[in-house]
Protein backbone atom coordinates (compact mmCIF):
# COMPACT_ATOMS: atom_id res chain seq x y z
CA UNK A 1 0.00 0.00 0.00
CA UNK A 2 0.83 3.04 -1.06
CA UNK A 3 -0.03 6.82 0.92
CA UNK A 4 -1.25 9.56 -1.65
CA UNK A 5 1.18 12.60 -1.39
CA UNK A 6 -1.90 15.26 -1.85
CA UNK A 7 -4.33 13.50 0.34
CA UNK A 8 -2.58 11.43 2.61
CA UNK A 9 -5.21 8.51 1.84
CA UNK A 10 -3.82 4.70 1.53
CA UNK A 11 -4.13 2.75 -2.17
CA UNK A 12 -2.78 0.69 -3.84
CA UNK A 13 1.27 1.17 -5.36
CA UNK A 14 0.08 -0.28 -8.77
CA UNK A 15 -1.82 3.12 -8.88
CA UNK A 16 -0.97 5.91 -11.07
CA UNK A 17 -3.32 7.94 -9.54
CA UNK A 18 -4.94 8.21 -6.20
CA UNK A 19 -8.67 6.53 -6.33
CA UNK A 20 -10.00 9.20 -3.70
CA UNK A 21 -8.40 12.86 -5.20
CA UNK A 22 -6.93 11.89 -8.42
CA UNK A 23 -3.62 13.40 -7.93
CA UNK A 24 -0.92 12.01 -10.16
CA UNK A 25 1.20 9.48 -8.01
CA UNK A 26 3.98 8.55 -10.33
CA UNK A 27 5.91 11.03 -12.28
CA UNK A 28 7.71 9.62 -15.42
CA UNK A 29 9.34 10.58 -18.64
CA UNK A 30 8.99 7.95 -21.21
CA UNK A 31 11.16 8.00 -24.94
CA UNK A 32 10.53 5.38 -27.37
CA UNK A 33 13.13 3.88 -29.80
CA UNK A 34 13.09 1.98 -32.87
CA UNK A 35 15.06 -1.57 -33.34
CA UNK A 36 17.81 -2.43 -35.78
CA UNK A 37 17.12 -5.42 -37.19
CA UNK A 38 20.60 -7.28 -37.53
CA UNK A 39 19.44 -10.63 -38.79
CA UNK A 40 17.43 -11.24 -41.98
CA UNK A 41 13.54 -11.44 -41.35
CA UNK A 42 14.40 -10.60 -37.37
CA UNK A 43 10.82 -9.02 -36.49
CA UNK A 44 9.93 -5.33 -35.56
CA UNK A 45 10.80 -4.66 -32.20
CA UNK A 46 11.21 -1.48 -29.73
CA UNK A 47 13.11 -0.25 -26.97
CA UNK A 48 10.76 1.55 -24.26
CA UNK A 49 12.88 3.47 -21.46
CA UNK A 50 10.62 5.13 -18.96
CA UNK A 51 12.60 6.79 -16.12
CA UNK A 52 10.75 7.14 -12.78
CA UNK A 53 11.37 10.38 -10.94
CA UNK A 54 9.35 9.97 -7.66
CA UNK A 55 11.25 7.80 -4.90
CA UNK A 56 12.60 5.74 -5.64
CA UNK A 57 14.08 7.10 -8.65
CA UNK A 58 14.75 4.26 -11.26
CA UNK A 59 14.78 3.58 -14.82
CA UNK A 60 13.22 1.01 -16.62
CA UNK A 61 13.67 -0.69 -19.94
CA UNK A 62 10.75 -2.50 -21.73
CA UNK A 63 11.89 -4.51 -24.68
CA UNK A 64 8.49 -4.72 -27.23
CA UNK A 65 7.37 -6.94 -30.40
CA UNK A 66 4.03 -5.74 -31.76
CA UNK A 67 1.44 -4.58 -29.94
CA UNK A 68 3.19 -6.14 -26.72
CA UNK A 69 6.10 -6.35 -24.19
CA UNK A 70 8.35 -9.21 -24.27
CA UNK A 71 10.71 -8.04 -21.39
CA UNK A 72 11.53 -5.76 -18.79
CA UNK A 73 14.14 -4.52 -16.77
CA UNK A 74 14.70 -2.04 -14.12
CA UNK A 75 17.96 0.00 -12.94
CA UNK A 76 18.14 1.99 -10.20
CA UNK A 77 19.63 5.59 -10.53
CA UNK A 78 23.50 4.96 -10.23
CA UNK A 79 23.37 2.14 -13.04
CA UNK A 80 21.39 4.29 -15.30
CA UNK A 81 24.08 6.47 -14.98
CA UNK A 82 26.86 3.79 -15.74
CA UNK A 83 24.79 2.87 -18.63
CA UNK A 84 24.99 6.32 -19.52
CA UNK A 85 28.79 6.78 -18.96
CA UNK A 86 29.35 4.17 -20.83
CA UNK A 87 27.11 5.01 -24.41
CA UNK A 88 29.31 8.55 -23.98
CA UNK A 89 32.65 6.85 -23.81
CA UNK A 90 32.30 4.57 -26.69
CA UNK A 91 29.76 6.59 -29.06
CA UNK A 92 32.10 6.23 -31.90
CA UNK A 93 31.18 9.89 -33.80
CA UNK A 94 30.44 11.66 -30.67
CA UNK A 95 33.38 11.12 -28.78
CA UNK A 96 34.36 14.07 -26.60
CA UNK A 97 38.32 15.14 -26.22
CA UNK A 98 39.69 13.68 -22.70
CA UNK A 99 40.36 16.39 -20.27
CA UNK A 100 43.97 16.33 -20.73
CA UNK A 101 43.61 16.77 -24.39
CA UNK A 102 41.19 19.70 -23.89
CA UNK A 103 43.75 21.44 -21.34
CA UNK A 104 46.54 20.88 -24.25
CA UNK A 105 44.19 22.69 -26.62
CA UNK A 106 43.78 25.43 -24.72
CA UNK A 107 47.41 25.76 -23.29
CA UNK A 108 48.17 25.23 -27.30
CA UNK A 109 45.91 28.07 -28.14
CA UNK A 110 47.61 30.31 -25.22
CA UNK A 111 50.77 29.99 -26.28
CA UNK A 112 49.64 30.68 -29.92
CA UNK A 113 48.32 34.26 -28.56
CA UNK A 114 51.37 35.11 -26.83
CA UNK A 115 53.35 34.65 -29.65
Amino acid sequence: MRECRSCGSAFDERFRFCPWCGAIQRLKIVEYFGGFPVAKGEAAKGLRVSRYLSAPGHVRFSVWGVGRVEAAVSIDEAEARRLASFLRRTDPVARRPRLADRLKQSADALLETLR
